[in-house]
């Protein structure tokens, strides 16, 4: 497919409160690195990260919040937030099977890998890199996975923080099955996908 040059998102100008996000129709549409993937953006939903990088909530008190992104970085900016995101392949790097085009995938937020090289200390996805409140969206190959299944890409991009936290948290514990688990704010999006794993039988096989 040919694809626009540029495209149209929501960029974070600085810290502060919504006022601090414009929307624009003049971004460049990002191109795919040789280990990469470019995501055309079905669904972004709205993670805590994306609040709490705009607010300088991760700042440890310095005055110029240069220290405000999730691995305690600077921010640069404009920034593209938006860690959850569902939506499809639409193109590849070099190193990328073409095959991979037209899967619909979610994208892991805690990023690993960035411009080709492994991260010594992790990023998240829209806080250290650009995210998903855009049209298009480049993530490392390895950060996009296939998915199937009848959920919409709304009900998608609700998983990829709360339920891969939930997982790591009930895998960690090594919960078994037939055993009691607490759940403290099961009505936040970590505490609710926690209740709905710790019940699927489905869960014991992942370990």
């Amino acid at each position: 497919m040919t694809l626009p040059e540029q495209m149209s998102g929501v960029v974070l100008n600085g810290h502060g409160g919504p006022e601090m996000l414009e929307w624009r129709d003049d971004l460049a549409v990002p191109v795919p690195g040789k280990t990469d993937v470019l995501v055309r953006v079905a669904a972004a939903g709205v993670n805590n990260t994306d609040i709490n990088t705009r607010t300088a909530w991760y700042s440890k008190g310095e005055a110029e919040a240069d220290d405000a992104t999730w691995s305690g970085t600077p921010l640069k900016l404009p920034r593209i937030q938006g860690a959850d995101v569902c939506g499809r392949i639409v193109a590849v790097g070099a190193a990328i099977d073409p095959a991979r085009i037209g899967e619909r995938i979610l994208i892991e937020p805690c990023i690993r890998e960035a411009d080709g090289a492994s991260l010594e200390t992790p990023w998240y996805f829209g806080s250290e890199c650009d995210g998903g409140f855009a049209q298009y969206v480049r993530v490392a190959a390895r950060h996009a996975h296939a998915i199937d299944c009848d959920l919409t890409d709304m009900e998608l991009a609700s998983f990829p923080c709360s339920y891969s936290t939930a997982e790591n948290m009930l895998t960690r514990a090594n919960v078994r099955e037939n055993e009691t688990v607490l759940v403290t704010g099961a009505s936040g999006g970590v505490g609710s996908a926690a209740v709905q794993l710790a019940r699927e039988p489905c869960h014991q096989h992942q370990r």
